[in-house]
C-alpha cells in the first residue's frame, strides 16, 4: 500500500527533473544585437502653460540581446560613466538618429533631446549572463503655432556598459510636426 502512495510522487520529480535539464541557457554575443520590434505615436492634447501645446508622443520599440547582461546604467548616472562615454563617441547608452523627408531625401535631423541617453540597468542585483527583451524609447513632438507635418524615420543603436556597440536599426516611417 505505502509502494502505491510514494510512485506517483517519484514520477513527477522524475518529469520535473527532466524538464529542467532540457533548458540550454542562450549563447548571446556579449555585444548587443538589436532588431525593429514596433513604433506608434499617439496625441497628447494641449495644457495650459508654457511648453504645453499640442503634441504627438512616440515610442520606439527594439528587441535586444546581450551575452553578459551589462546593459544600461544606475541613473541618475555616475560622472564618471557619463565622461566615459562622452570620451567614446559622446553619446549614452541609446542612439537615436531622426531623418525627416524633405525634397524626397532623408535629411538628418539633430535633435537635442535625443543627445545624450540612457537606459536603467536591466539586470540589477542579478548574476551575469545572457539576457533578452524589449526596450521603448518615449519622446514628443510639438505642434506649436506654426509647424510642418513631415515623414520621419529613426536609426537606433544601443551599447552596454563595456561600450559594445550593437547594430544600427530603421525604424518605420511615420509624420510627426516640426516647428518652422
Amino acid at each position: 500500500m505505502r509502494r502505491q502512495q510514494i510512485q506517483p510522487y517519484f514520477l513527477m520529480l522524475g518529469l520535473c527533473l527532466t524538464l529542467a535539464s532540457c533548458f540550454n541557457e542562450p549563447d548571446y554575443s556579449d555585444t548587443p544585437e538589436i532588431s525593429f520590434r514596433e513604433m506608434y505615436k499617439y496625441p497628447l492634447e494641449a495644457g495650459k502653460g508654457v511648453g504645453k501645446s499640442k503634441r504627438d508622443s512616440v515610442v520606439i520599440s527594439v528587441n535586444f540581446k546581450d551575452g553578459d547582461g551589462n546593459m544600461g546604467n544606475d541613473i541618475p548616472i555616475a560622472k564618471g560613466d557619463s565622461a566615459r562615454y562622452a570620451s567614446n563617441g559622446g553619446w549614452g547608452n541609446y542612439k537615436i538618429r531622426t531623418f525627416r523627408l524633405v525634397n524626397g531625401k532623408y535629411e538628418e535631423v539633430v535633435l537635442d533631446v535625443n543627445n545624450f541617453l540612457f537606459f536603467p540597468d536591466l539586470t540589477k542585483g542579478k548574476p551575469k549572463g545572457p539576457i533578452e527583451g524589449k526596450l521603448d524609447f518615449n519622446t514628443t513632438f510639438q505642434y506649436g503655432t506654426t509647424f510642418r507635418m513631415y515623414p520621419v524615420k529613426f536609426r537606433v543603436t544601443v551599447r552596454d556598459r563595456n561600450l559594445n556597440t550593437s547594430n544600427e536599426i530603421e525604424t518605420d516611417t511615420l509624420s510627426l510636426p516640426f516647428i518652422r
